[in-house]
């Protein structure tokens, strides 16, 4: 295949309409992706035409959804500098968006990257794209940017696939606008796996890849001599001290020893594969790496395939490296976490903020300002010390004069917390109640200082600074000379030298925070604190109240060098000391600690990338490092790996200078998400980690597992890891097997049999099944009412894997909560790939899928099957119809054998609760005739038969009150299980009342009445009595009802007659009376046989539906 020189998005607009709802365009084009290649054309081309089909496909998706997609008002329209028709057809317009700007109804922010659709009006269907005098046209933003200081305008500019031809016309609501721009999908990520795709196939760039064409056992093994020296090195070395202080296993150890060891290998490149298994320590392993790696000053990129595991991953890897600090914050500067900030949510995450490159830039540009800087406060203070008399007469004679009365909490306060610690430190050495190093006192104080100051920094930035940094703004405050009164000079010196300290301070700790080791010593910074006490101390010396302003300029005056040893103790001889030693190290300072002289934007993400040594992204975002100078990148670790499709994995596998690479992951869990069939079956969401594993590459097991319980994990672990895996000794401790609910079926582990419902698609063609609705949801309120009572933590997951599922269980918990959950439990319901890497105490799984054929669609994935298995801590309950999981052919009939073999299978009828929820839910539905056949769940512990006349059944169709239903299946029950009801005399003008003894009457509402009489039916040569259940209508026709079963008793023997009048009571209840089959031929030929399609003979206590 011949390179392709036109990029991806000039491809898409090529398509017409009709082409991106072809799912056949490509379909004959597209090849399987092979897992051994013969070059680097053959290997990067392999992907070209699975991605482009995976973008029809997105594209595809997003149009059939337009009527709902988010959309900009377009308020002006202009030729851009660069137009040129009739391929860069590009302009500059201006997008205001709406508070219904997508179907959630909140904001929707354009973004570079995104493609959207230029329409004259909001379109409600596909065909609104296209319609005469308004052709398609598509748009992709190529830069945007807000509009000066308003929320809701963007100023965009944008190439578009045809000319503009939108004119600007009348909106109801008195505006005027050209049109709207829709929101279709975002291209940024497809057109980076493009870019690297169509990379030099000979190129250095892809110098690693090469080496994973075939099959090569050598580039997964380190070498010998480096390895076996190296690790000896690293065991007695105080990084292996570290290493093992993490309680690691010997699995992970290992596999941590194993690449940090590669990494020193001169001899050749290397790819690892480290296979973590749910439950086995994989975080936890990727991050002491990471950590080990920042110790040997290896610098490394970190990508994953989405925010939340690149998060997850930062997080913990961060939590070591602060426990690790020497000196405050300093070390915090070597690690850049960046990606999109609103995406990652990352004002949520204080730890990781301070990490955050966004953040970081708005940091050090305030810190490299050169008129408002470091430097620039640092040269303030030098010449407030060395020329305070000058610096009082510019303040006197200034035309503006600074009023340091007016917003000066902040220096008044420092000021009091001066006097406050010195008078603290003095009592505290007059009673002489504690010793302790003023070393430790000093630097706990300082990390007071670093904490407050940082937890301010984070606050501004999140307020995108509408309070002004730093308060130095307070400066420009003016007074006017009649209005305040004039400082003196020993007030104005005190004054502007706790202002500039103030901010001294401030910009001391985001360099220490921000700045990397490699750029300032650990020598500088703490010169940079000591120099900033001596400052303190100055501060502390001027706060004495008896200074008089005659006196401080006297001081200032006089030189104590040569003065004898009895003026030390003075103030006068102290302050010049103090002032001395400022000076001397301020002008240190200034020589060791040089900033960079630059201060925008670009150019401070470009020196942060290029100085640290931990860089963490997603692997769709390391694109942005292949326009920086990164220095030397030796390692890449790809946490997540498994996930991430082989051709996106080759945006950051291509950066430059690249030695080493490690994958971490699991093939046997989740892969990418592909959207089209045709790029599914081609292998395009395949990983590189699967493919290396399919090509017998050498994978480093972590075996040992530390989630489930040994109940849940014994099935995935000989299903899926042929019993590699080890169930760790805390996992079998007697105290890790919890019970959170009564009942065998609610152990460990179950699999909890729902015989009734069907699956059933929504308007998008999800699967859902209500009744399976109804019982996660109440067994989820069942642990939340355990949870609350017994005051336990309970975390609980919900998994389904279908969306429509997912929102139908989240639908009815809200319902049952109504948003009063108590703070100790919580539940989370998501589809499997929301739960890909989480874990939970309990885990229900509800499989949905209930039909006659065994079919059960992409839930036989075996990969998501194992995710959903191995989430739960203690207990893991899967909901689903046996019958239809056990003639499915896939993975889920073995689970649904393996379970009855165990005896952990349950029908959810044996528990009373669960009937309960799913009559309810039958009922609802409307289809309570399933509740009305010999199975039924009605009648399961009943101590009587029952049989239904024709003429009740048509009568239960029509009734369509749910509420009467329900009465009428709990009076059902109640009649079944012996209910004594009381004798009702109730005339109904019938002359031959034969039946009046024999019937009765349950009233259901005002109107309608349950009509039943208790017959005889012939049983395995006895005589049983049984209940018929005739109709359910009007009192008014019940005269109507009794004629007729007045016939149908006349066919009755006297002795019939009798035993049908019989009642035999047993305790509180009424039992069937039962009698020998003695009576003569005469009698029995009128006896009703036993049909069981008509009888229900289930033996199932009293459920209650409903009080009578």
């Amino acid at each position: 295949m011949e390179r392709s020189k036109k990029d991806l998005v000039r491809l898409v607009f090529s398509w017409s309409l009709e082409d991106i709802l072809n799912d056949d365009l490509l379909r004959d084009k597209v090849r399987r992706i092979p897992t051994t290649f013969s070059s680097g054309t053959h290997y990067l081309d392999s992907f070209i035409l699975p991605l482009i089909e995976e973008t029809r496909t997105e594209l595809c998706s997003s149009i059939k959804m337009v009527s709902k997609a988010p959309a900009w008002e377009i308020t002006d329209i202009k030729l851009s500098d660069d137009y040129e028709p009739p391929l860069n057809l590009l302009y500059k317009i201006e997008i205001k968006t709406v508070a219904d700007s997508d179907e959630n109804g909140s904001i929707f922010e354009p973004e570079t990257g995104q493609l959207i659709a230029l329409t004259d009006r909001r379109p409600a269907c596909i065909d609104d794209l296209s319609k005469p005098g308004s052709p398609y046209n598509i748009a992709s933003i190529k830069r945007v940017r807000k509009r000066g200081n308003t929320e809701d305008v963007y100023e965009a500019k944008i190439l578009t696939s045809k000319p503009i031809e939108l004119e600007l016309h009348w909106q109801k609501n008195d505006t005027f606008i050209y049109g709207f721009g829709v929101y279709i999908c975002n291209m940024t990520t497809f057109t980076r796996i493009w870019n690297v795709l169509n990379s030099d196939p000979d190129g250095p760039s892809i110098h690693i890849i090469k080496q994973l064409f075939q099959p090569n056992s050598a580039v997964g093994e380190n070498c010998a001599q480096c390895f076996s020296s190296e690790k000896c090195s690293i065991d007695t070395s105080k990084l292996g001290a570290v290493i093992r202080s993490f309680d690691l296993n010997d699995a992970q150890e290992e596999g941590v020893l194993s690449c940090i060891a590669a990494r020193e290998c001169s001899h050749k490149n290397t790819v690892k594969l480290i296979w973590g298994p749910p439950g086995t320590g994989k975080t936890k392993t990727a991050s002491s790496l990471l950590f080990s790696l920042l110790k040997r000053r290896c610098k490394t990129l970190t990508c994953a395939p989405t925010n939340v595991a690149v998060l997850e991953l930062t997080s913990r890897f961060l939590r070591l490296v602060v426990k690790s600090l020497d000196y405050l914050t300093y070390g915090l500067g070597d690690i850049v976490l960046f990606g999109n900030r609103k995406r990652m949510r990352i004002d949520n995450l204080d730890d990781l903020l301070d990490i955050f490159l966004d953040y970081r830039v708005n940091i050090l540009s305030k810190c490299f300002a050169p008129l408002s800087g470091w430097k620039h406060h640092l040269e303030l203070m030098i010449w407030l010390l060395e020329n305070p008399e000058k610096h009082y007469l510019e303040y006197l004679y200034s035309e503006v004069k600074r009023d340091y009365e007016i917003d000066d909490d902040a220096c008044l306060k420092e000021e009091k917390e001066v006097l406050a610690i010195a008078n603290q430190q003095k009592n505290q050495e007059e009673k002489n109640i504690y010793f302790q190093d003023p070393n430790i006192s000093k630097q706990n104080e300082w990390k007071r200082i670093v904490n407050n100051t940082l937890r301010e920094n984070r606050l501004f930035f999140k307020e995108e600074n509408k309070r002004k940094y730093g308060k130095q703004e307070k400066k420009d405050c003016i007074f006017h000379e009649n209005g305040i009164q004039r400082l003196t000079f020993h007030e104005f010196v005190k004054k502007e030298l706790n202002s500039i300290r103030m901010q001294m301070r401030t910009f001391a700790v985001q360099m220490c925070t921000h700045l990397p080791t490699s750029f300032v010593s650990l020598r500088v910074v703490k010169s940079l604190f000591e120099c900033l006490d001596w400052l303190e101390d100055l501060a502390t010396i001027l706060s004495n109240h008896s200074i008089t302003d005659k006196g401080f300029k006297l001081a200032l005056a006089t030189s104590y060098t040569d003065e004898c040893k009895a003026s030390s103790s003075t103030w006068q001889y102290k302050l010049d000391m103090t002032r001395k030693e400022c000076l001397k190290r301020l002008k240190s300072l200034r020589d060791s600690l040089i900033l960079p002289d630059f201060f925008d934007e670009n150019s401070i993400k470009s020196f942060c990338f290029k100085t640290s040594r931990m860089i963490f992204c997603t692997a769709s975002s390391s694109s942005r490092l292949h326009m920086e100078e990164l220095g030397r990148l030796e390692m890449l670790v790809i946490d997540e790996a498994a996930q991430l499709k082989e051709c996106e994995s080759n945006i950051p596998l291509q950066l430059p200078g690249l030695h080493h690479v490690v994958l971490i992951g699991d093939e046997k869990q989740l892969p990418a998400l592909v959207k089209s069939e045709v790029s599914d079956k081609a292998g395009f969401g395949r990983s590189l980690f699967e493919r290396l594993a399919l090509l017998d590459h050498k994978k480093h097991l972590l075996n040992v597992q530390y989630r489930m319980h040994p109940t849940i994990s014994f099935f995935p672990n000989m299903q899926f890891y042929d019993n590699q895996l080890l169930d760790s000794s805390s996992v079998k401790d007697r105290n890790y097997e919890k019970h959170f609910l009564c009942g065998d079926m609610f152990k460990s582990y179950s699999f909890i049999d729902v015989s009734l419902g069907e699956d059933e698609p929504d308007e998008g063609n999800s699967q859902r099944n209500m009744v399976e609705v109804a019982v996660v949801s109440g067994i989820v309120h069942d642990l939340y009412k355990e949870s609350v009572s017994k005051k336990h933590t309970v975390s609980v997951g919900v998994i389904s894997p279908y969306k429509a599922q997912v929102f139908a269980i989240q639908d009815a918990l809200d319902k049952r909560f109504g948003g009063d959950v108590n703070d100790c439990f919580s539940v989370k319901v998501s589809t499997v790939d929301g739960f890909q890497g989480g874990e939970e105490d309990v885990i229900i799984i509800s499989t949905v899928r209930h039909n006659n054929m065994g079919v059960v669609g992409f839930i036989s994935n075996i990969q998501r099957t194992n995710v959903s298995l191995t989430r739960a801590r203690y207990c893991l309950w899967i909901i689903g119809n046996g019958e239809t999981l056990m003639n499915s052919g896939s993975i889920w009939e073995v689970l649904a054998v393996d379970a009855i073999c165990r005896g952990c299978f349950h029908s959810a009828d044996e528990d009373e609760r669960l009937s309960h929820f799913i009559a309810t839910a039958m009922i609802d539905l409307g289809q309570v005739r399933d509740l009305l056949n010999t199975n039924s769940l009605l009648f399961r512990k009943a101590r009587w038969k029952v049989c239904f006349n024709q003429s009740f059944l048509i009568s239960m169709a029509r009734i369509k009150s749910t509420k009467d239903c329900e009465k009428i299946c709990s009076l059902l029950m109640l009649l079944s299980s012996g209910w004594h009801q009381p004798h009702q005399d109730i005339n109904f003008g019938v002359v031959d009342d034969t039946s009046s003894q024999l019937l009765g009457l349950c009233k259901v509402n005002e109107l309608l009445y349950l009509v039943w009489t208790i017959n005889i039916l012939e049983e395995n040569s006895n005589y049983v009595q049984v209940l018929k259940i005739w109709d359910v209508l009007p009192l008014s026709e019940v005269s109507k009802m009794v004629r007729n079963i007045n016939i149908f008793c006349r066919n009755y023997s006297v002795d019939i007659h009798r035993c049908c009048k019989i009642r035999c009571s047993n305790g509180d209840f009424v039992v069937p009376g039962r009698w020998s089959a003695d009576l003569n031929d005469q009698t029995n030929h009128n006896l009703p046989q036993d049909d069981p399609m008509q009888f229900l003979c289930n033996q199932l206590e009293s459920l209650q539906l409903r009080d009578v």
